[in-house]
């Protein structure tokens, strides 16, 4: 396979906003110092109305008690509106004027002490305004009430950034997982719903049988597994697993990842599960899932902290709930890791994770049915074959799946079909396998040779290696970062391999570098990733699989330690002399190989140029054709396709 690698730089933009004037229980982005202007603001604001209020009334002349009884004598003087002590004369001549009198005396006393006649006052209207009401004493008291708003709505916002920081505190310790209802029948996973996984679902069968009707159990004196681990690699359908558990016994789910428990202060995640365990024992019979419980049940006494490091102490916390649980309690631990090498082992002592779950990748029987699970609500041609493309996909995790059928869905709705054909199917494989279709990616005339003889040389090994699998499609198309590729295929999936078959394989893997190096007589950059597998298999045929004749039967691997967080230094279990033995039947193993593939290809050199030419003329050559151009050239391929 030829890989090539391009590297895309993206520019986030992030947008800020400058005031935050809602009133949210969240803080302003602009924290302390936002907040202090807003106030200063919004007083501001209050000021300006205020002025604005006062600017608005009417400026009126005051004038000395005296003189409103001169002009009472003359008569000039049309009403008086009493209002306490303030008086409000309107003239005949529709003016308006104020004055005060003494607040001990009546109006009408006070004129008459003045001189004012009987009847001069009684040709007068005199008004008498009551000095109550709400109006009024909001009036009398708001210009003192300025100050002290500003100062309240100041320790308001104050106060709401302490009850803020005081709120998330109090609210750190509580339990982040969530909570799947059994009487959500939207969300309920069951049993049926999870295909292949024959085993494991024997296993968790027991632990649902047990929350439906514990008494069995506990009459013959028998006590259910506290915890139980499930194991495999990513997309194999751990976290599926745990919800049909839940959803088989109709039981609460808690649901939660190793990584929310872990904060940066300490004792917050140990609170957390303190917390987690209260509410499910409440609940119980209920089920607490952990997925990824290696973010904190890794082996202690590796990193930096000691006791107080938080993650160790969220483990220890774990510990003690799960050893602390009452044997009736029905309260079910499951946890899902694909690192159970790295956890620690009071984790998996008798009492605790004592019953290990493994999940793997599923066989062809297991891929076709989860192929059938997720295509029951997607219309499909009449061409389909989920039995081929279960055939096609060995390695493929349920995720894999999943994604598979979903690519071939999204194919078919890009190209305005109301159904899904096979070919649509068989494109989403190398979808998922090697990347989408670069189209745009124009190359050379030169460069297409090159590929195109280098993956016939793949191709061609295969063949003619009597171990080494079957080819299923030759193309020179580019897919993600490979230029070009070869699919070959197992006919039947294998748990075992032989040296023959590790052999045949590095063969396989360097038929393209060979035939480059045979035909143009040079060697590109293509061939890296080759180079990196042959490497890598042939190391380990010598190191880990006693696959050497001299070695002999001996594993010599490196230990990983951690001295500080990031640094890993690697301890060999093996002396200089021995490294340089190893690196010696590396070099032998691959040379041996060398020497078997280059005479294969020179013995076929007609016939790689034929399959090369056709190969660059239409680009793609799937199994039938290429087995078609082998056999008129007198090679007779293997495997059990019929013509």
């Amino acid at each position: 396979m030829i890989k090539k690698k391009n590297t895309k730089n993206s520019n986030k933009k992030k947008k800020k906003s400058f005031l935050n004037f809602s009133f949210n229980k969240k803080p302003s982005k602009l924290g302390f110092l936002g907040n202090l202007f807003n106030v200063i603001i919004i007083f501001l604001l209050i000021l300006t109305i205020y002025s604005m209020v006062e600017d608005g009334k009417k400026d009126i002349p005051e004038i000395s008690i005296s003189e409103l009884v001169e002009n009472i004598s003359a008569g000039e003087v049309q009403s008086i509106e009493v209002a306490g002590e303030k008086l409000s004369i309107l003239y005949k001549d529709e003016s308006l004027k104020e004055t005060k009198k003494e607040i001990e005396s009546s109006l009408s006393e006070s004129l008459l002490n003045y001189g004012v006649s009987t009847e001069q006052l009684n040709s007068i209207d005199i008004i008498i305004k009551k000095e109550s009401g709400f109006l009024y004493m909001f009036l009398m008291v708001f210009p003192f009430l300025i100050p002290i708003i500003f100062i309240l709505i100041f320790f308001w916002f104050i106060s709401r950034q302490v009850k803020g920081s005081n709120m998330q505190a109090f609210s750190f310790g509580n339990s982040r997982a969530k909570l799947t209802d059994p009487k959500d029948t939207k969300q309920k996973i069951t049993f049926k719903d999870v295909a292949g996984v024959k085993e494991p679902k024997e296993e968790l069968s027991e632990i649902v049988d047990f929350l439906k009707s514990p008494k069995k159990f506990l009459d013959i004196g028998a006590e259910i597994p506290k915890g139980v681990l499930l194991m495999g690699g990513p997309g194999t359908g751990k976290t599926l697993l745990a919800r049909a558990v839940a959803g088989e016994a109709n039981v609460p789910f808690f649901s939660i990842s190793g990584s929310e428990f872990v904060e940066m202060f300490v004792g917050v995640g140990a609170s957390r599960v303190r917390d987690l365990f209260k509410i499910a024992k409440k609940m119980a019979p209920s089920i607490i899932f952990i997925d990824e419980i290696d973010a904190v049940g890794r082996a202690r006494g590796v990193g930096t902290g000691g006791g107080n490091d938080e993650r160790e102490q969220t483990l220890n916390q774990i510990l003690v709930e799960m050893d602390g649980f009452d044997p009736n309690g029905k309260v079910i631990i499951i946890a899902a890791t694909n690192r159970p090498d790295v956890l620690d082992p009071a984790l998996l002592r008798p009492g605790r994770f004592d019953r290990r779950v493994y999940i793997d990748v599923p066989d062809k029987k297991d891929r076709e049915a989860i192929l059938k699970i997720h295509s029951k609500k997607k219309p499909f041609a009449d061409d389909v074959n989920l039995e081929i493309i279960a055939q096609r996909t060995p390695g493929f995790s349920g995720a894999d799946l999943h994604s598979l059928m979903n690519e071939g869905a999204i194919l078919a709705a890009r190209e305005n079909r109301k159904k899904i054909l096979q070919v649509d199917l068989i494109s989403s494989i190398e979808k998922v396998m090697l990347g989408p279709e670069r189209k745009s990616h124009i190359m050379t005339d030169e460069e297409k040779k090159i590929i195109a003889y280098h993956e016939v040389g793949h191709a061609l090994t295969a063949t003619l290696l009597p171990n080494a699998d079957p080819v299923h499609k030759i193309s020179v198309v580019s897919r993600g970062q490979a230029a070009g590729y070869t699919i070959k295929l197992p006919e039947e999936e294998k748990s075992l391999y032989s040296k023959k078959y590790f052999l045949d394989d590095i063969g396989v893997s360097l038929g393209g570098y060979l035939t480059e190096k045979m035909i143009f007589g040079d060697i590109t950059t293509g061939a890296s990733n080759d180079l990196q597998v042959a490497s890598k298999i042939a190391r380990n045929m010598v190191t880990k699989y006693g696959m050497s004749e001299k070695l002999g039967p001996i594993a010599f691997e490196k230990s990983n330690k951690m001295l500080l967080p990031n640094y890993l230094s690697s301890e060999k279990n093996y002396s200089n002399e021995t490294a340089r033995e190893i690196d010696i039947e590396v070099e032998g193993i691959i040379k041996g190989v060398i020497q078997k593939v280059k005479s294969i290809l020179e013995e076929n050199k007609n016939v790689l140029e034929v399959i090369s030419k056709k190969l660059m003329e239409v680009e793609t050559l799937e199994r039938e054709e290429y087995e078609e151009l082998l056999i008129l050239n007198g090679i007779q391929p293997k495997g059990s396709l019929k013509h």
